[in-house]
């Protein structure tokens, strides 16, 4: 069974995130995917089974499945493209946990149609500012990640988090974010989700559901251009409509290979 592992959020081999994708002709069970998804020890592996013309998509951690993940589905669909699943004319529908999700070809990008999952303020638990290290200027939680302003791009970078602290906390994982202060970007992020089995993921496009909106509504324009600014980075293009986020980023494929299956 063919496997192709792909670069997210990237034109660069190397840089960006990687995920694992197998396109399948039906549904296997869970705990299949899980051992796949084990073996690749990528952030991501996602599964595709066409559906008429469509398609259903699910992700998966080393450790667990998860409701949300934008670089799996933009490599998803690079794939779909690639292979000829797909003409390049045609939009990428997926059928996930968190509702239908498309991409759409923009030569040379990938625009993916997201559910914002917009923040509420909240008191920071005493462990996260712990294992952040760092005085937040803002702390907020929405149904998957708390969200964590620090004051400076540098602060963001600079942050050497505790992952054995992030792991006792409810949810999935914690975001750090900063405006820019590197001019060709609005903002800048990381991401943690050890609870996952993530302990810095590289490029998330789920947490810019959150991050897009937040920094919308604080900077005043709806198209925003983010890095993540992990070890291998990565650019992602936003823009806000009301309850949906548009992300943008491209995406280079790596390798191809075949799991031997019994």
């Amino acid at each position: 069974m063919r496997i192709i592992q792909v670069d997210a959020f990237t034109d660069e081999l190397f840089r960006g995130n990687p995920a694992a994708v197998m396109i399948l002709p039906k549904a296997p069970n869970e705990a299949w995917m899980q051992n796949v998804a084990r073996e690749m020890n990528l952030s991501e592996t996602a599964f595709i089974v066409p559906r008429k013309g469509e398609f259903d998509l699910r992700w998966f951690t080393p450790a667990a499945e998860v409701d949300l993940c934008g670089h799996a589905t933009l490599a998803s669909a690079h794939v779909l493209w690639e292979t000829g699943g797909l003409d390049r004319g045609e939009t990428a529908r997926f059928h996930t946990k968190s509702g239908l999700l498309s991409a759409t070809w923009v030569d040379p990008w990938i625009e993916m149609d997201f559910p914002a999952e917009v923040e509420s303020a909240c008191e920071a638990p005493e462990p996260l500012i712990r294992a952040l290290g760092a005085k937040p200027v803002y702390v907020g939680r929405n149904r998957l990640d708390y969200l964590v302003e620090l004051e400076s791009e540098s602060a963001v970078r600079e942050a050497k988090p505790d992952f054995g602290l992030l792991r006792t906390l409810d949810g999935r994982g914690a975001m750090i974010t900063a405006r820019a202060a590197t001019p060709q970007f609005d903002f800048v992020s990381r991401y943690f989700a050890p609870a996952f089995g993530i302990d810095e993921d590289p490029v998330t496009g789920s947490t810019h559901c959150c991050l897009a909106p937040f920094w919308s509504a604080r900077l005043g324009k709806d198209e925003l251009t983010a890095h993540q600014a992990s070890a291998r980075g990565g650019i992602v293009r936003t823009r806000v409509a009301g309850d949906r986020v548009t992300l943008g980023g491209k995406a280079v494929t790596v390798l191809v290979g075949e799991l031997v299956v019994p």
